[in-house]
């Protein structure tokens, strides 16, 4: 006989918002049954610290390998916009022509992103990705042998079947989270540096690019973009939770899919905002490089804001934080575009990659708290697809902040609010929409304490 287990009562912590069901809300994965989305199971309690070590995090089985893997696969994400414009350079193009190529690029991977992740949704993650990444690579391998003058049809259709089939190696990662770390804290912790991480793509892609450019010319940059790529997929999916990952079996989720959730559609709607925010950013920090004959600004800029993305991710991620998950929201949204404001002030050279960092630090809180947002409001199989329309929102609103900004670079003080502008326009969205995106607490206990469930109880 079991002694009955004493209950206190305690206040729900940000890292146990996405705990309740027992199973995991926040992704597909195999599981023999699928409790309704209100169900508390009953606790008991155990001592563990409230904070969470991301080195902790990183030693447990397959995390390393897939935030790696991940990363090098997204690698072609920060190569091919440099390697097209140098490629198209070096074939004796204009820019202009260029431009538009590295636009259509942008804009074909954010489009091609919901599509892929709905098969990947009803087909699994195996088949579906090593499909993308052999088309894109097989893209990738046959720019160099075409010419952009000449064949512009051809080229042009390389391109966008190269953006068209990204995988989407940063969805399924997501989606893997919950089958491989049980615990909620962890999985935030996970997901905060998997968030912070990405803007290593930015700060190591582009340099090298360069690099072999240099050296060897860009069609060698782009046949090593495509090897990346393929490299990295196979580190992940040859990974046994990839491998096991399979989708849940629900009824067709119909031409909608996720955005059948008005929440959801509203979520995505303001992230487009943080997408312009990005992506004029990056043009201010080229115009900012030409005003002040600093051709250093143009990657320090960017680099410094994704420095402070990894530092606030590493900081988000080992610790629980106060309010609800919706709260968490709105407080690094508005935290975001505040952090945007001293480039009003028309910082110089050095100033300008300090402040750049700032709106970076709060970058990684603002998405981490979206995804587990979509966690909780996508509809039952179809959170893959979810995810990746949260990653194209942001890259929309990146391309559409780059078209923006280019025609403000002569109007330097526009160019510098518009940034702020589109931060601002993230929170003005989600303020007045918090009870349509709000993610309730389950009721909880009090005290320092891990949760466990109470069949897990020891007994007497």
């Amino acid at each position: 006989m079991c002694r009955p287990v004493p209950r206190r009562a305690r206040r729900q912590p940000a890292a146990d918002l996405c705990s309740q069901p027992p199973y995991p809300c926040a992704g597909p994965s195999s599981r023999p049954t699928s409790p309704p989305l209100n169900h508390v199971p009953e606790y008991t309690l155990t001592s563990a610290p409230d904070e969470i070590e991301p080195a902790h995090v990183l030693r447990r089985p397959y995390v390393a390998r897939l935030l790696a893997g991940t990363m090098i696969a997204r690698l072609p994400t920060g190569m091919v916009p440099v390697a097209l414009l140098l490629l198209v350079s070096d074939q004796g193009g204009a820019l202009s022509t260029a431009a538009l190529l590295c636009a259509a690029y942008g804009l074909a991977s954010a489009l091609g992103q919901p599509a892929l992740g709905r098969l990947v949704d009803r087909h699994g993650q195996t088949a579906v990705t090593c499909a993308a990444t052999l088309c894109t690579s097989f893209a990738l391998l046959t720019l160099p042998h075409l010419d952009s003058a000449d064949q512009k049809v051809l080229f042009a259709g390389a391109v966008l079947l190269a953006g068209a089939a990204t995988p989407p190696m940063e969805a399924n990662l997501r989606a893997l989270w919950p089958s491989v770390l049980t615990d909620p804290a962890q999985r935030r912790a996970a997901l905060a540096l998997d968030t912070g991480s990405q803007g290593l793509i930015f700060i190591a892609g582009p340099p090298l690019v360069a690099a072999l450019t240099a050296v060897t010319g860009p069609s060698t940059a782009l046949t090593a973009t495509a090897v990346l790529g393929l490299a990295g997929a196979a580190v992940v999916l040859t990974a046994a939770p990839s491998r096991r990952w399979q989708p849940v079996a629900t009824a067709p989720s119909g031409f909608l899919g996720p955005l059948r959730s008005p929440g959801l559609v509203v979520l995505f709607l303001a992230l487009t905002g943080t997408g312009v925010a990005l992506g004029a950013h990056t043009v201010w920090a080229v115009s900012l490089a030409e005003r002040t004959q600093t051709a250093a600004l143009s990657g320090l800029v960017p680099a410094a804001l994704s420095v402070g993305s990894l530092i606030g991710g590493a900081f988000y991620g080992r610790r629980t934080w106060p309010g609800g998950l919706t709260a968490q929201l709105v407080a690094s949204s508005g935290a975001f575009a505040v952090g945007w404001l001293p480039l009003l002030a028309h910082p110089g050279a050095l100033a300008a990659v300090g402040v750049s960092a700032l709106p970076g630090l709060f970058l990684t809180p603002l998405v981490t708290s979206s995804f587990l947002t979509v966690d909780a409001h996508a509809p039952e199989g179809t959170v893959t697809e979810a995810y990746a329309w949260l990653i194209a929102a942001i890259g929309i609103g990146q391309a559409a902040g780059t078209a923006i900004a280019g025609p403000l670079a002569a109007h330097p003080q526009f160019g510098a609010a518009l940034p702020a502008a589109g931060a601002l326009f993230t929170l003005a969205v989600l303020l007045p929409a918090r009870r349509r995106i709000y993610v309730p607490r389950p009721p909880v206990r009090r005290g320092r304490h891990r949760r466990v469930p109470a069949h897990a109880a020891r007994p007497a």
